[in-house]
């Protein structure tokens, strides 16, 4: 136990440990908000889709195709855990429709790009990345839709705008443009060399780290404001109740081992910032979105070292 507990450590404390420095580094005045804009949008534009780029066009793909036992144990927890806070959010909270629609996004939705990338590439290293960056191409548009559906379709109807919306972001988010190149590259068996495949190694490089700083910055930005009961209950379901369903239906789904415990962990993951920006976006749940970014974010340190204990992970 206590040499996994120490192995654990090697992979947890640095990624939480550069979250750290870039938090103190806002606090103390060192990097200012246009550092912290500036740096999220260079990973979530640049290094985050050119490492998702370069991982997958030299990957080796499953045989037979894509286990669907991982997506199916993936979302089928994704989907309670939101349908869970959507609930709660009425009846004990008594929230509006469209605030409780925010909060169950938020349980749903994993910080999947400055959390995830850099935690499950350091504990599964390469064979991990594949199922990773799939699930993470798949992740936020399903969740966006979703939300973005029960949020203005509940009005409206599905109007011609939103649709128009949805598409511009299916086509235009950077994370999905690096998965279209390294499939367009698959097809046509191109591989980068030379200078370029240099030039392609140092941008991926350098995404874990600065997503991690980048974090920290954000999470300066978007403090426990309030709102504390909603904030516990999103945490509880977003670190715990999520990856226990999706542990459960990953022993019982056909799927690779490993294929399995990135499942697990990708939904252990805190709730990320995209539930902030939706909630600021209808002008609806944005206290309590905030606080539960900033609260599961702190809880994940010991939450997810518990679930590297139970997956065996060292």
């Amino acid at each position: 136990m206590l040499a996994q507990l120490g192995a654990i450590a090697l992979v947890v404390a640095p990624v939480f440990g550069l979250i750290g420095v870039g938090f103190v580094a806002s606090l103390s005045g060192h990097l200012r908000e246009r550092a912290a804009e500036g740096l999220s949008d260079y990973v979530f534009g640049l290094a985050v889709p050119v490492l998702i780029f370069k991982t997958l066009a030299e990957a080796q793909l499953p045989q037979g195709g894509q286990p669907w036992g991982y997506w199916i144990a993936y979302f089928a927890g994704a989907f309670v855990v939101f349908a869970l806070g959507m609930v709660a959010a009425r009846k004990l909270f008594g929230r509006s429709h469209l605030e409780s629609v925010i909060q169950g996004f938020a349980c749903g939705q994993a910080n999947t790009v400055f959390v995830g990338v850099p935690l499950i590439l350091q504990a599964f290293g390469p064979e991990g990345a594949v199922p990773l960056f799939l699930l993470l191409a798949i992740h936020l548009p399903v969740m966006m839709v979703v939300a973005t559906v029960l949020a203005d379709g509940a009005g409206a109807g599905l109007s011609r705008a939103m649709l128009g919306q949805l598409w511009r972001m299916l086509t235009r988010n950077p994370i999905l443009l690096g998965i279209y190149a390294a499939c367009i590259a698959r097809l046509t068996g191109y591989v980068p060399g030379g200078v370029l495949k240099q030039t392609l190694d140092m941008l991926a490089s350098s995404a874990v780290p600065c997503a991690l700083v980048s974090l920290g910055l954000a999470l300066h930005r978007y403090p426990i404001r309030g709102d504390i009961g909603p904030a516990v209950l999103i945490t509880t379901l977003k670190l715990c109740v999520h990856p226990a369903i999706v542990y459960a239906l990953t022993r019982v789904l056909p799927m690779p081992p490993v294929w399995a415990d990135v499942a697990v962990v990708f939904a252990a993951m805190p709730c990320g910032i995209n539930a902030y920006l939706l909630a600021q976006r209808y002008k609806a749940g944005v206290t309590a979105s905030a606080s539960a970014v900033s609260l599961s974010t702190a809880a994940s340190l010991f939450t997810i070292t518990i679930w590297f204990l139970i997956l065996g992970v060292s």
